[in-house]
């Protein structure tokens, strides 16, 4: 589903991402996962074209989206959970959700997943009415994530859902991932919690200073001597 060759990306003089390749396919979720500033939020936002990309290519469902403007990413079938949640405060969790789904005209179909965003995340359910900004921490993270799920993707790119939160709220988000992926999603995690990340994926890739260092299966890299003693503390 998506085809990422040589890409970078660079902040003045600053190589952030160093020529990376990777793929991701249908019905796949694939970790990301590597120290602070590795480059694994920018690889994301260069996917979303909220960043620019100063080299390689992204082709997605075999068409090249390497230079198309960010909305129309989002009309293509990819969303991003940014890191930091970033909804919008003054709007209710309903408003918010209803944001996710600007795109699309299917009144009756948008109803419906609003439903099952409900049905994942009933705290939302229940804060309908509430503004966003007073959320938890969590709870914005739920609606973060919902909020995607609104414009129907094909592609969820999620960037560190369980930044900031306590452990069961971390669990909780995780059980959505993982059954969010059971429903067919396709997905590409950017998550510093390393054994989460390759506990809740099929395969994983690993970037050090702007590069993929190593990449497999995701059992495969969780019993790696490299991976243990690098982000698993072993």
């Amino acid at each position: 589903m998506l085809e990422v060759t040589g890409l970078r990306v660079a902040y003045g003089g600053i190589q952030a991402v160093r020529s990376i390749t990777f793929h991701v396919g249908e019905g796949e979720t694939v970790a990301l996962i590597g120290a602070n500033g590795a480059g694994k939020t920018s690889t994301l936002k260069a996917l979303a074209r909220v960043l620019d990309a100063v080299g390689g290519d992204v082709h997605f469902c075999g068409e090249k989206i390497s230079r198309i403007a960010p909305h129309h990413i989002v009309r293509k079938g990819i969303a991003l959970v940014p890191e930091g949640r970033g909804v919008f405060p003054r709007l209710s969790v309903l408003e918010n959700l209803h944001m996710g789904a600007f795109i699309r005209h299917d009144s009756a179909e948008v109803e419906r997943d609003l439903q099952r965003v409900f049905a994942y995340f009933p705290r939302l359910k229940e804060r309908a009415g509430q503004l966003a900004g007073t959320l938890s921490g969590g709870e914005q993270q739920m609606l973060a994530i919902g909020r995607a799920l609104m414009s129907r993707p094909k592609l969820l790119l999620l960037d560190e859902p369980s930044m900031g939160l306590a452990p069961i709220m971390v669990q909780k988000i995780f059980e959505v991932v993982r059954a969010v992926a059971a429903d067919g999603m396709t997905i590409l995690l950017i998550e510093q919690n390393a054994k989460l990340a390759l506990e809740s994926s099929q395969r994983g890739y690993v970037m050090e200073s702007g590069e993929i260092t190593l990449h497999g299966e995701s059992a495969q890299l969780l019993d790696d001597p490299k991976v243990r003693a690098a982000y698993l503390g072993e």
